[in-house]
């Protein structure tokens, strides 16, 4: 299978609807063309977020996700496995799914982005079985907490709202910006990066990178990083981070920076630790302002970051 990482969407400080491509690039197969890319048409519009099961690759654009068998991907005239629509409230509603989140203990997939809800469908039957709706703007980032059932999701709005992903309910509310440790009135209140690790969650976005336990929803850490945080994940016992700024951050869980690895852009999309491949290459797909990727290696530390030309 194809090691690679593609940047999710283009952010500024608020972000909304900025594609990342129209169509999916792998690694050409052939051993002498090693660095060619192999182009296969995904979706009409932007293609705006990517996850890999064993057999398949998912992708969404605007109000549709559809899914390619990895056996077939690279293949000349390669054609979707199946296509699934949420069940929008209105049937001129198109926005786009701009987060998808795999949940392997049910074999289901969580969507998210412009209707402001997370749907929940089975991978099985193609059936959605949950809608989650409280958020009253676009919906930016999803994380599961492994030990229970249960998801989180941040938006626009300024909140994370985790729900119970067994009866669709709402079980907790935490609004970030309301925080005086965290607010920073001056970047806004939107939450576009979040990460669970037990009964711990770090968020940011325009609102300071915080840790935060969820039993108690006590902000614990507040990391000292001026830039707006676009992506964010729990790795051993560091927290790495990345966003507006053309840097890699190391961050130990009592809020030290312990390294900042220099990056070319000037903005980090998305991140992604690559322990399987030998060689350690990762791929980056250009969102439509132009974009890269890079690797970076501290440690023992081998991460790929989707990054944004600005």
């Amino acid at each position: 299978m194809p090691t690679w990482v593609v940047p999710r969407m283009h952010c500024t400080q608020s972000c909304h609807g900025a594609p990342i491509m129209h169509q999916i690039q792998l690694p050409c197969p052939s051993p002498s063309t090693d660095a060619a890319l192999l182009p296969s048409a995904a979706h009409d519009g932007p293609v705006y977020a990517m996850v890999s099961t064993e057999r398949q690759l998912l992708s969404s654009g605007k109000g549709e996700l559809r899914a390619w068998n990895w056996s077939d991907i690279v293949k000349k005239g390669c054609k979707e496995a199946w296509s699934r629509r949420p069940p929008y409230r209105s049937s001129l509603e198109v926005p786009e799914i701009n987060s998808l989140q795999l949940n392997p203990k049910d074999n289901s997939i969580l969507l998210a982005g412009g209707d402001c809800a997370v749907h929940a469908m089975d991978l099985e039957s193609g059936t959605f079985t949950h809608e989650f709706r409280g958020h009253s703007d676009y919906v930016h980032c999803l994380a599961l907490r492994d030990q229970s059932q249960e998801c989180l999701s941040g938006s626009e709005d300024g909140t994370v709202r985790m729900w119970d992903l067994r009866t669709g309910a709402q079980v907790q509310l935490i609004e970030v910006h309301k925080y005086e440790e965290c607010s920073r009135p001056q970047h806004g209140k939107w939450i576009r990066c979040l990460a669970t690790d037990c009964d711990w969650m770090v968020c940011g976005g325009g609102p300071a990178l915080t840790l935060w336990h969820l039993r108690s929803v006590t902000p614990t850490t507040v990391f000292p990083l001026p830039h707006c945080q676009q992506h964010v994940m729990f790795y051993q016992d560091l927290i790495l981070s990345a966003g507006h700024s053309p840097a890699i951050n190391h961050l130990q869980i009592s809020g030290e920076v312990r390294a900042q690895i220099p990056c070319t852009p000037r903005s980090v999309h998305s991140l992604c630790i690559n322990e399987r491949s030998p060689e350690h290459k990762v791929g980056g797909a250009p969102p439509a302002r132009g974009a890269g990727s890079d690797v970076t290696q501290r440690e023992g530390l081998r991460v790929g970051a989707g990054l944004g030309l600005e």
